[in-house]
């Protein structure tokens, strides 16, 4: 008797649930997800050490000047960032920065990519990588919570802005894709 109830009462269950997953997964689709101080700090601080990693390569595997100088430029300048984000970390009570599997991924590709095919690729890989930092920046400038956070981002974006300004010059002077290069992935 107890089955002869439950069976119809877990079919109405099924089809309910089914017909709101949908819903749920378009809205979850339309908005992208906001960032959370942790986040931020966590993505900032993985992409400032990837910068400084490809751009120790730029310096050793770039063929023309404009790209061994834009990597040299971003090797003091993200070292001194590295500073502040690991500073901005500790003050917020966060873990020590560390790179990301997704931009350790980004480091290996491009250390393993020739000589003659790197300023392009490295160039690429900069307007994308900064194109996700100022809008990274921008959010956590704007929306932040940890206002130690949202005031390291704050006054960190106009020096990403700058960065990816240079990027977009130096990736044009070497040929390299420069349409999409703000919207990221």
């Amino acid at each position: 008797m107890f089955v002869k109830f439950l069976a119809p009462a877990t079919l109405a269950g099924l089809v309910l649930s089914a017909s709101l997953v949908p819903v749920g997964a378009t809205a979850q689709q339309a908005a992208p997800a906001p960032v959370t101080d942790s986040s931020f700090i966590q993505m900032a601080s993985s992409l400032g050490l990837l910068q400084a990693k490809l751009g120790k390569l730029a310096e050793d595997k770039g063929s023309s000047p404009s790209v061994r100088d834009f990597g040299k430029r971003m090797v003091a300048e993200y070292a001194k960032a590295n500073e502040q984000l690991a500073a901005g970390a500790k003050q917020a009570a966060y873990p020590a920065p560390v790179m990301l599997r997704q931009h350790q991924q980004v480091y290996e590709l491009l250390s393993r990519t020739g000589r003659g095919s790197f300023d392009k690729k490295y160039m690429a890989e900069m307007l994308t990588e900064h194109g996700d930092a100022v809008q990274l920046f921008q959010q956590e400038s704007q929306a932040g919570r940890v206002a130690s956070l949202k005031q390291l981002a704050t006054e960190m974006l106009p020096s990403v802005q700058q960065h990816m300004a240079l990027a977009t010059q130096t990736a044009t002077s070497v040929g390299a894709e420069v349409t999409a290069t703000a919207s990221g992935r």
